[in-house]
């Protein structure tokens, strides 16, 4: 598929790279692509190769401080919903159906929730959970670092941040086997993100520990959580708790899979977006 790639202009004098397939008047349906942490937002080839096989008009873009879209230190997750809305006025899109991985996921349903008028249904792929008291939240997360310095605010998550190595113990051998084959993109694709700074991925993490600025209630679309059983990254008692909060949510829970495998659900994720357009 031809990619192009553009800046869209903000009221606050920033702005965020995008990357888009259309337009094509044929195209079933357009696809917001939120893509997880750390990533730059370029389109992943197994995501552009399924897009193509089914004529999925394919957008994505990078959150602020990746990509080369402009910081935002201090954003929330419902923020999320404000950005796509001008990527896709700047892009003449009026509906379109959303879909996150992993650190995407929390971003995708905030445009579900904010924009009820536009998007036609979510797919989130192990996506984390807003932070509650109702569970251990951090309980089966392999390196839960991070996210624990960064509920002590976006200082504590920075100077986590210096001496921060990543723990290979985290990944499934099901994971690494997808990073060497058929998911080696996304690999590629997260080193160059993590070359260009830290700065996106703390946001990421303060917003995910702080109240996300919107209501999981409110999703009036339909919503597809899907999760690899054996996740150690965002374990699955977050799409349990997900699918008891949101109102259309349905759950496929895949128990050979962890936190990449869990990619593989793409295509069929895409299918399942397209009867519900």
């Amino acid at each position: 598929m031809m990619v192009t790639e553009l800046d869209v202009p903000l009221r606050d004098g920033g702005s965020l790279h995008a990357y888009d397939t259309g337009p094509d008047a044929a195209s079933p349906l357009t696809l917001v692509w939120h893509h997880g942490s750390p990533q730059t937002g370029a389109p992943l080839e197994p995501v552009l190769a399924a897009a193509s096989a089914r004529g999925i008009r394919l957008v994505s873009y990078g959150r602020p401080s990746y990509g080369g879209s402009t910081p935002r230190p201090g954003r929330d997750v419902a923020s999320a919903a404000a950005d796509v809305a001008a990527i896709a006025d700047a892009l003449g899109v009026e509906r379109f159906a959303v879909m996150g991985a992993s650190g995407g996921g929390p971003h995708a349903l905030a445009c579900a929730a904010l924009l009820p008028e536009r998007v036609t249904g979510a797919v989130t792929l192990a996506g984390i959970a807003p932070r509650t008291d109702a569970y251990d939240w951090f309980a089966g997360m392999t390196a839960p670092g991070g996210l624990r310095a960064a509920v002590e605010g976006r200082a504590a998550r920075a100077a986590f941040a210096a001496d921060a190595e990543f723990d290979p113990s985290q990944f499934l051998p099901v994971d690494w086997a997808a990073l060497e084959e058929r998911w080696a993109s996304l690999g590629a694709d997260a080193a160059r993100a993590g070359e260009a700074g830290p700065g996106g991925l703390i946001d990421d993490d303060v917003a995910f520990t702080s109240p996300w600025g919107f209501d999981l209630g409110r999703i009036v679309a339909p919503v597809l959580l899907v999760q690899g059983d054996g996740d150690r990254v965002v374990p699955s008692k977050h799409a349990s708790w997900l699918v008891a909060h949101i109102p259309r949510a349905s759950l496929w829970m895949r128990l050979d899979d962890g936190h990449v495998s869990v990619l593989d659900v793409v295509p069929d994720a895409m299918d399942w977006l397209l009867e519900r357009r």
